[in-house]
């Protein structure tokens, strides 16, 4: 038997492993209908703490990641992992009582409560939206090709590749909702890390635990000034982006919101935080090193050519199923979250507001319409320099506006939403400034203060334009709308 067919055979046979466990598992246990939110979007609050950790871990842990991190080919991009550590305990402690307590199926519905306003609900959820269709999905499922082009030397252009991924992830979160994806996920990432510390391990043995020949600067985790990561940003911006991506974003923290009770989705989280300071720096990190000495400076190309070196064929094939699996499972949660904050936030209060809608209808429909804008994005991201840095780039035109509208609703009420909303839309123009013409600093450092400005507009506004005195209200219900 050929190389070639073991490694199908092996990829095969796991790939369907996967299917038929997650359906077992899944099989049965709809408790409140498809045409129910909680239950299509949150699992019917039925997810373990394990279920939530796994999900978590690997709607994080894609290709992008694999593939961006190690593609800088420096260790310093660990601390993007160290900080993600921080911001899932700020998840944990902070955020998820706070949406327990509402009771919330999306985060944006905690600004609905706290403002009380539907409008803004719908205006973040669009803005998440945008993030997700133009900046995620297309970089996951180019990564995710670009992966399996560079280990396999897989003979099919980028763009199939990347429809193939679309149509398969896809079928998960359209038709088994967040169990199915919170499952299958959980599943795929116990393979997936495991795999991924044997290639550290081989990695390393491949250069006898020699760094000799690498330069400095790509073993330290002090950042120069013109590293991707100087060392300074993570003073300002960087606690502001994990505070974002964990406690706010919606393909995150529906994981975390999905369980039975607040403890259970603690437990959860911390385990997930357990796992992104103990095994995922190492992966996203040393083989990229090593991937230098081996090959030299290849950008992103550097995972997929380490793991075909190292790896023996057998197991290279299971490797293939675990980043497919991976790639398919950060794509099917993005997806999943992107069809919550439509269905939830947008097309029940606007389109079928009085009539009671079918949910998976709905939602199936929003997903194929997500997947094909998708993939005619894919083509912008292959002149990428570094898929990482692009992408945390872009989505600060995003992120800290929208985490800023978040700061002021749960930090204060009596404030106008309206002056949130100018205070967004004046700090998205202001970054898009910082990044499209003039960038005096790195642009982490010009996402905290944007983040600043955009908590001063709003402020300002509201006291000088609508006329409110805030009042200091951490975590308190509005006194105007019931739980």
């Amino acid at each position: 038997m050929s190389d070639q067919m073991i490694q199908i055979g092996v990829f095969c046979f796991i790939t369907a492993l996967i299917a038929v466990l997650t359906y077992l598992k899944c099989a049965g246990q709809n408790r409140g209908g498809q045409d129910d939110n909680k239950e299509y979007f949150l699992a019917g609050g039925g997810l373990s703490w394990a279920f939530i950790a796994g999900s978590i871990t690997l709607t994080n842990l894609s290709t992008d990641q694999l593939i961006g991190m190690n593609g800088n080919q420096m260790i310093l991009l660990a601390w993007w992992e160290l900080a993600g550590f921080i911001g899932l305990l700020i998840l944990a402690k902070v955020f998820l009582p706070i949406y327990y307590r509402y009771n919330c199926t999306t985060t944006t519905e905690l600004l609905e409560r706290r403002y009380n306003d539907p409008h803004i609900r719908a205006v973040i959820a669009t803005l998440f939206l945008l993030g997700n269709l133009g900046i995620f999905l297309p970089a996951v499922l180019y990564s995710g090709s670009l992966f399996m082009q560079s280990m396999f030397d897989v003979d099919l252009p980028v763009m199939t590749l990347a429809i193939m991924f679309a149509a398969a992830g896809g079928s998960y979160a359209i038709f088994g909702g967040l169990r199915a994806v919170a499952v299958s996920d959980t599943y795929s990432g116990v393979g997936l890390l495991s795999l991924g510390i044997v290639v550290v391990i081989l990695s390393l043995y491949a250069i006898d635990f020699d760094f000799t020949g690498i330069p400095a600067e790509r073993l330290t985790l002090i950042g120069s000034d013109d590293s991707p990561l100087p060392w300074h940003v993570l003073l300002t911006g960087m606690i502001f982006i994990q505070i974002f991506y964990w406690s706010t974003n919606q393909t995150i923290t529906q994981r975390a919101m999905a369980a039975p009770n607040i403890k259970e989705a603690q437990k959860g989280v911390l385990a997930a935080a357990v796992i992104r300071i103990l095994v995922i720096p190492p992966m996203i990190v040393i083989p990229g090193v090593v991937a230098y000495k081996m090959f030299g400076d290849v950008g992103d190309l550097a995972y997929g050519k380490i793991v075909a070196a190292v790896l023996p064929t057998w197991l290279s094939g299971a490797f293939a199923a675990m980043m497919v699996a991976a790639v398919l499972s950060t794509f099917n949660s993005i997806l999943n979250s992107s069809a919550a904050l439509y269905v939830c936030d947008i097309h029940e209060q606007y389109f079928q507001k009085e009539k009671k809608i079918k949910v998976h209808v709905v939602s199936n429909i929003a997903s194929v319409i997500f997947c094909l804008l998708a993939l005619i994005l894919v083509p912008f991201y292959s002149s990428a320099e570094s898929i990482i840095n692009l992408i945390q780039e872009l989505y600060g035109m995003l992120s800290m506006p929208i985490l800023s509208v978040f700061i002021v609703g749960l930090v204060f009420k009596n404030v106008d939403s309206k002056a949130a909303i100018i205070g967004l839309v004046t700090g998205t123009l202001l970054y898009a400034f910082f990044v499209f013409v003039w960038a005096p600093f790195h642009y982490i450092h010009m996402m905290c203060i944007t983040l600043f400005i955009c908590l001063f507009i709003a402020l300002f506004v509201n006291r000088f334009v609508f006329n409110n005195r805030v009042e200091l209200s951490f975590g308190r219900k509005t006194e105007t709308i019931a739980p």
